[in-house]
């Protein structure tokens, strides 16, 4: 089990602690970009939404940090970009009227239509960025020591 090793301990903590906010943060910014109004009870539906995805976000990231390493098909970055459907549908349920998006998003992340989907930690909070970049050097050794262990690399 992963989550036991302090890295990835660190990276739950961090993403934990602005989770929420940043999911409302994207329902009131969208909306004020995109419509330039943000009613109350939009911001109360955003405050909903956080807490609600919050607690199944969080639970698909344990499993995925609960899951060996060489057995992990993402990453915990890819899991954030994923949330971004909970304060879509929140948007599109307001009728907030969906972003212009380049070639490359549309392609890549064809669903995101307000163009959530963080691209670094810090699009999530800047907080993120030294636990997120840590885990990542922790379990890129952690594969490069066990390959070389098993005489698959030298």
């Amino acid at each position: 089990m992963t989550s036991d090793v302090s890295y990835v301990r660190d990276l739950i903590d961090a993403i934990s602690a602005v989770l929420p906010t940043w999911l409302e943060r994207c329902v009131v910014m969208t909306a004020r970009r995109q419509s330039g109004d943000v009613t109350e009870e939009l911001t109360e539906a955003a405050r909903e939404m956080a807490r609600a995805a919050n607690v199944v976000v969080m639970a698909e990231l344990v499993a995925l940090f609960d899951t060996d390493v060489d057995a992990q098909r993402t990453n915990p970055l890819s899991v954030l970009r994923a949330a971004v459907r909970f304060p879509t549908e929140v948007l599109a349920a307001h009728g907030v009227p969906a972003r212009s998006r380049d070639e490359f998003a549309v392609r890549a992340f064809p669903a995101d239509v307000y163009g959530l989907s963080p691209a670094t930690w810090d699009d999530v909070d800047e907080s993120l960025r030294e636990p997120g970049l840590i885990w990542g050097a922790w379990k890129a050794k952690t594969v490069l020591d066990r390959r070389r262990a098993e005489g698959r690399l030298s």
